[in-house]
């Protein structure tokens, strides 16, 4: 069994996706952001920066005690190799998706959470940064779009964790002010993702209490 800490964001939601996408049994343990329970010392103590998602795998394949992760695209390449599932064993496509995969960890989710900072978040508007992630926002997008004209999936012929990584990001597109009629590739590959059981089962399960 794998607890789960979970709040309903974007880095928060790959988790689910993986996790009914795989079919791995979990346990889904809400942490109450707003109210700062990312900083109790028993969270800490699974997630020491305090970020949510985290998972503590109860049966870790060595047999030892039980294993708490936290970062997302570490919880996602440590599901997908528990589970043989959502990423290759081939050499090539492996590491194509992991390329993609940190892609996303490294820039589209840094520069889009960015981005839903300075247009919801500030105190006061900040011309200079809106202006700055925007710009840097379309720029990703249109690099997955490019990407996607060329192949169904950023892996390549598979879905994979890299997909899985991207997509909620990729839903929040309206609070980026992107629409994706300007990307037809990603907005092809979002319905796919979007209409999926596993996709739309983890986001029934995030909304209830």
């Amino acid at each position: 069994m794998i607890d789960l800490y979970f709040a309903p964001t974007p880095n928060g939601h790959k988790i689910t996706l993986f996790l009914e996408e795989a079919g791995l049994p979990y346990r889904l343990i809400r942490v109450d952001i707003s109210k700062g329970e990312q900083f109790r010392p028993e969270f800490l103590d699974i997630s020491p920066n305090n970020k949510i998602p985290a998972i503590v795998d109860h049966e870790p394949a060595d047999g030892g005690a039980p294993l708490s992760l936290f970062e997302s695209g570490e919880i996602l390449l440590y599901l997908a190799e528990k589970s043989g599932q959502l990423l290759s064993g081939e050499l090539r496509e492996r590491h194509v998706t992991l390329q993609w995969l940190f892609w996303q960890v490294a820039g589209l989710g840094p520069m889009l959470g960015q981005n839903h900072h300075f247009n919801h978040f500030a105190p006061q508007p900040v011309p200079y940064a809106i202006e700055r992630y925007q710009v840097e926002t379309q720029r990703l997008y249109q690099v997955m779009n490019k990407r996607l004209e060329q192949v169904p999936w950023l892996a390549g012929q598979h879905y994979s964790i890299a997909d899985i990584a991207a997509w909620p990001w990729i839903n929040a597109h309206a609070r980026q002010r992107i629409s994706l009629e300007d990307y037809p590739a990603v907005f092809n590959w979002f319905e796919r993702i979007r209409t999926r059981p596993a996709t739309e089962s983890a986001l029934q399960k995030a909304q209830l209490p």
